[in-house]
């Protein structure tokens, strides 16, 4: 895992609902493999969001799509 993705990984735990923590591992470290794999898409991240802001808190979620939003515009 990278600096960024420790970032990421540690700024979306701190939002997860309680009893989710698994979910959203296992979600980034998917994520992760993708990226390191090459295979981590505009479209991947597209489907990706849905499941993960089901994970994050309601109240969290507007913060979470804006760092996602940021996210999709590194890729590629």
């Amino acid at each position: 895992m990278n600096e960024g993705q420790q970032r990421f990984y540690d700024f979306a735990l701190q939002r997860v609902q309680a009893g989710k923590e698994g979910e959203l591992k296992a979600l980034l470290d998917e994520s992760f493999a993708r990226q390191a794999q090459g295979t981590f898409t505009p479209e991947y991240m597209t489907g990706l969001m849905p499941r993960m802001t089901a994970l994050i808190r309601p109240e969290c979620v507007p913060e979470l799509l804006q760092a996602a939003a940021h996210m999709r515009g590194q890729i590629g």
